[in-house]
């Protein structure tokens, strides 16, 4: 993932999943809101697994750019970005609604115009 075209494709991937973060949090207007159904609780399994992916994706990013590129866009804390895998993957059965809710309302956005920068900021 050295060549810029590769780490491009890796961030349109990730810009792709937090999009599909923001669809799945449609609707949702409080942390409750997640655990009210099946369907809520559904919404929240999707959204997790995408922070996993997420999380993991950063971190091989950071890895094999030697922490330059993260280190660009110093408005969103990466070391949460990262470490949200961690608490979802090794705690799971844990999860904090509202933290979710949290991360999906005031995070997502935020991360989603960054990522779009970073895109084009490689092309």
């Amino acid at each position: 993932m050295s060549d810029s075209f590769s780490l491009r494709e890796r961030l349109e991937s990730v810009l792709e999943a937090l999009e599909r973060i923001s669809r799945r949090f449609g609707g949702i207007q409080s942390p409750d809101d997640f655990l009210r159904s099946d369907e809520g609780i559904d919404r929240l399994d999707g959204i997790c697994m995408i922070l996993i992916a997420v999380g993991e994706a950063f971190k091989s990013i950071d890895r094999k750019t030697e922490g330059r590129l993260l280190a660009r866009y110093p408005e969103i804390e990466w070391p949460g970005v990262k470490g949200v895998r961690d608490v979802i993957a090794h705690q799971y059965f844990e999860i904090d609604s509202e933290q979710i809710f949290g991360i999906c309302q005031s995070d997502i956005p935020a991360l989603i115009d960054t990522v779009r920068r970073m895109i084009e900021e490689l092309q």
